[in-house]
């Protein structure tokens, strides 16, 4: 009869908004309050700071042309010759005595080529070196 009264008074007591009702008593012990535990994120790495340099796209293909076979020309005409297969891409070609002498070609329309170390038929592109071998127009090759 005492659990009917207690559950009587609690119900009034909540019908008129002036206290919380009392807790029920029951027979069974109320079980020990679940404790809740969130778990913290899991650590995550920290970006790795890189000092490589942006990549850079590849630059564009060079530009081939068959190297000719200039031995026997002027030297000037053989120079020209380069200039224009590439379309002025190569503009310098570079020039020794073959001789042997060290003599400059000051004048290279007086001189003739007579070795070229790019052989005939090899691709070059705008970046080769192509030196001529060259003597006086009126001297032999050696």
């Amino acid at each position: 009869m005492r659990l009917v009264c207690l559950v009587a008074v609690a119900a009034v007591l909540t019908a008129c908004g002036t206290a919380t009702p009392a807790p029920t008593p029951t027979s069974e012990p109320s079980a020990p309050p679940v404790e809740r535990t969130t778990q913290p994120p899991a650590p995550t790495e920290p970006p790795v700071a890189t000092n490589a340099p942006p990549v850079q796209p590849p630059p564009p293909a060079s530009k081939q042309w068959a190297m000719p076979d200039l031995v026997g020309m002027v030297l000037q005409d053989a120079q020209d010759q380069i200039q224009a297969i590439t379309d002025k891409n190569l503009l310098f070609t570079v020039s020794h005595d073959a001789t042997g002498q060290k003599r400059n070609q000051l004048v290279d329309s007086n001189w003739k080529v007579c070795t070229q170390n790019v052989a005939p038929g090899t691709a070059i592109t705008a970046e080769t070196r192509i030196d001529f071998g060259a003597v006086k127009v009126t001297e032999q090759c050696p």
